[in-house]
């Protein structure tokens, strides 16, 4: 048994139930990312994408306990100091930012955000960075992006707060700097050296709706978990999550039928998530009517984003800077336009219930304030990197698949092993990759295409 200090503020079991339980949604959304983009990419790529979601939630919890936590949250005029790095001070008792559930709790519940922040951006790059880069990256961006980004925003002395922007669950921190970061590291790194030569076509379409579906799920602990409290704010924004989710689906099949004649799956799975973007920074602060419209304008700006980025010669290869910066920008800025004190009175009053310009203005502000910060620093530590390693796998590599080139495994077998039980494998534009060591008892599969 814990006794607490009698002079401690109270904690809440319900509240504190409520953020543990939404600690494990947001966790659950890795897995959900996983098959979401794992189902989107050619089956030579699906377990290295699988690895990817999960490899970055390992690597920065670990960054999370020992530097993370501490230079987000704790006090500092530009970045938080390391007062508690390790995790020290952190304890079973309230802490500076909820006075009802541990500090403990807060701090677990936010190290998933910063775990799946950086698993988003892994989509703009699939089937072509090196793994050991992607690892390192993680850290490296987690350290001077996210934590320094996350305390602006979020932390008590952060400047972006100072100035009255809301942003309820991450509109600013997770998806606008991760969709930015996704631009720039597809810009750096290049395009598939098989894109527009080959078709690129999702092979798994059913974990991608799958995954959206555990993604849906997740987001009402991302989102309604931001209350911190088991109150009438988090109950609204569980309903404005699911309700966004739900209109940008209808809209995105709508706009699939008029402009194509029917309605995809990929497409409608693609448009929840972008609802669920867009009401991110929101949740807390708009009426589910309202939710409604931010939703449905969430769709509308990724759709288009996506048919502008196919004509172009960039390969975000998931649209992650579509489907999340796009929407991420869109909720942001549609928060300063229906944000309303009758839903949480810590919030503000927006254009729509007061006439309030002057927050457009500022959750403007912050969003252009997220791309100028994120953008460079995200270059510089990729050129940092590729200084001491290269950046993307090697051609032949490339060409095989990164499943067997990175992980040595297959995601499916086909019970045939001939090609590489000679004297190497035939791949792309006659390069020959150089055939494994057999070894006893075992037959290595053929490389799966897609």
């Amino acid at each position: 048994m814990v006794i607490q200090d009698a002079t401690a503020p109270a904690i809440s079991a319900g509240d504190t139930a409520w953020v543990m339980i939404s600690t494990g949604l947001v966790l659950l959304m890795v897995p959900g990312l996983a098959l979401f983009y794992g189902g989107l990419v050619r089956a030579r790529a699906a377990l290295n994408t699988f690895m990817m979601s999960f490899a970055a939630l390992a690597v920065i919890l670990v960054q999370w306990v020992l530097v993370g936590y501490s230079m987000a949250f704790a006090p500092g005029r530009v970045i938080g100091d390391l007062r508690w790095a390790g995790f020290r001070d952190v304890t079973a008792v309230a802490g500076p930012y909820s006075a009802t559930i541990p500090h403990l709790s807060f701090a677990a519940f936010q190290a998933m955000f910063a775990g799946i922040t950086f698993a988003l951006i892994s989509g703009a790059i699939v089937e072509r960075i090196r793994f050991r880069v992607y690892l390192v990256l993680a850290v490296v961006w987690s350290t001077i992006v996210y934590a320094p980004l996350a305390h602006w925003v979020w932390a008590t002395d952060g400047w972006i707060r100072a100035l009255g922007a809301l942003d309820f669950a991450g509109g600013t921190v997770v998806h606008v700097s991760a969709g930015t970061a996704a631009l720039v590291a597809a810009l750096m790194i290049g395009r598939r050296r098989d894109l527009r030569r080959t078709a690129l076509v999702p092979h798994n379409v059913p974990f991608t709706i799958l995954g959206a579906g555990m993604l849906w799920f997740g987001w009402i602990g991302f989102n309604a978990g931001s209350a911190l409290a088991a109150d009438g704010v988090a109950a609204n924004a569980l309903v404005t999550t699911v309700t966004a989710a739900a209109t940008a689906f209808v809209a995105w099949m709508v706009l699939d039928m008029a402009r194509g004649g029917r309605a995809t799956a990929v497409g409608a799975a693609t448009g929840a998530v972008a609802g669920l973007v867009a009401i991110t920074p929101a949740a807390g602060f708009v009426t589910p009517v309202s939710a409604l419209a931010i939703g449905a304008l969430g769709a509308v700006g990724s759709y288009v984003a996506i048919q502008l980025r196919s004509r172009s010669r960039i390969d975000d290869a998931l649209d992650v800077f579509a489907c999340h910066g796009v929407a991420g920008i869109l909720g942001a800025v549609l928060t300063g336009v229906f944000a309303t004190k009758s839903v949480n009175p810590l919030g503000a009053d927006g254009l729509i219930a007061a006439g309030n310009w002057s927050l457009v203005g500022v959750q403007a502000l912050a969003v252009l304030a997220t791309m100028a910060f994120v953008a460079p620093v995200t270059a510089l530590s990729l050129k940092a990197i590729s200084l001491v390693t290269p950046l993307r796998l090697e051609v032949p590599r490339e060409y095989t698949g990164v499943d067997l080139s990175e992980h040595s495994e297959h995601a499916y077998h086909d019970g045939e092993a001939s090609d590489l039980a000679g004297g190497g494998v035939r791949i792309g534009e006659g390069v020959l990759l150089p055939a494994p060591q057999a070894k006893p008892a075992r037959l290595e599969p053929r490389a799966s295409t897609a």
